[in-house]
């Protein structure tokens, strides 16, 4: 790369894009990379404010903000994602499905620590619609070191940084505790809020089940859906400390691995979540019903994707999980 003169480029390639921003009206590349300069170039160059300009030579030590750009997104693009053409020195990713965006964290932080090199993307473990755009990345300078890529290359490893994890169907079964509710003395509220949370990943109550307040009979309705075949099942009502809430204690009874039962989450500490032959069983507290978000909000839409939770997943909600 060389510096001359506007106005001796004629003949030169350019080795940049060349952006033009008039507020309100366009922001966009008025010369590309790889442009010929002529002679009718150089007053609309003057007025852009380039005096003097970067043309490209041939350096083997030196990749181009475009080349490196590609190598980026080659360690990034996962299952699920799409990227853009390269556009002034950046491409961006974008969701192909609807479903949930995970990113390797650790890997990505050790890449941006190299220097020059930036690498962002949107929350990890979220739920994104098919063609958000979910990361971007470029190099900062106009040409980078081949080695600060190769870094990058070794950093990454063999598998991509980033993917989507698209929603699955799921049969779900509903227990919904109470003996108020059991004996119909008071209508059922719960349900309605549950199946609205459901439809937006398109799925429905398959099945609903009532029980009393006792860890006998709840149990037996979480056994019955799951010999039903149910694939998800969700428990409502009965999930505090008090000694007479026993829904953790019948879910507790009847699953193979209790994940959690506490979370640092605030609505919805008192959450539960168990497996059973891999299907999951979630207690709900009471906020599920009338709160607009809570800590099942977080975690629904990863169950959804068919991911299996750890306790990890759960203890490291703390920071941002004020809700």
């Amino acid at each position: 790369m060389r510096e001359i003169r506007v106005e001796d480029a004629v003949g030169q390639i350019l080795c940049h894009d060349i952006t033009q921003i008039v507020r309100g009206v366009v922001k966009d590349a008025k010369f590309r990379k790889g442009h010929v300069i002529t002679a009718e170039d150089i007053p609309e160059l003057l007025k852009l404010g380039k005096e003097n300009i970067f043309v490209w030579e041939n350096d083997e030590t030196k990749f181009h903000e475009n080349d490196a750009a590609d190598i980026l997104r080659d360690v990034c693009m996962g299952e699920n994602l799409i990227a853009t053409d390269v556009k002034e020195g950046k491409i961006e990713l974008k969701a192909t499905v609807d479903g949930v965006f995970h990113v390797d964290a650790d890997r990505l932080n050790e890449i941006n620590s190299i220097g020059e090199i930036c690498i962002a993307t949107t929350a990890n473990k979220i739920p994104v619609r098919k063609n958000k755009s979910v990361a971007g990345m470029r190099v900062i300078p106009l040409v980078i070191d081949k080695t600060k890529m190769e870094r990058v290359k070794k950093i990454a490893g063999d598998a991509p940084l980033m993917k989507i994890m698209p929603y699955k169907k799921f049969k779900v079964g509903l227990v919904v505790t109470g003996s108020e509710i059991f004996h119909e003395r008071i209508q059922d509220t719960f349900t309605p809020v549950i199946e609205a949370k459901l439809k937006t990943f398109g799925l429905a109550v398959d099945w609903r089940r009532l029980s009393d307040d006792s860890k006998g009979m709840t149990r037996e309705k979480i056994s019955e859906l799951l010999n039903l075949g149910a694939e998800m099942i969700l428990c409502t009502g009965g999930m505090s400390v008090d000694p007479d809430d026993r829904t953790p204690a019948a879910i507790a009874s009847v699953a193979d691995d209790v994940v959690t039962y506490g979370v640092p989450v605030l609505p919805g500490a008192m959450f539960m979540l168990a497996y059973k032959n891999n299907v999951p069983i979630m207690g709900l507290p009471g906020c599920v019903m009338f709160c607009s978000k809570t800590v099942f909000d977080l975690i629904l839409p990863r169950v959804v994707t068919g991911e299996i939770l750890s306790s990890t997943d759960f203890s490291t909600l703390g920071v941002g999980g004020l809700l």
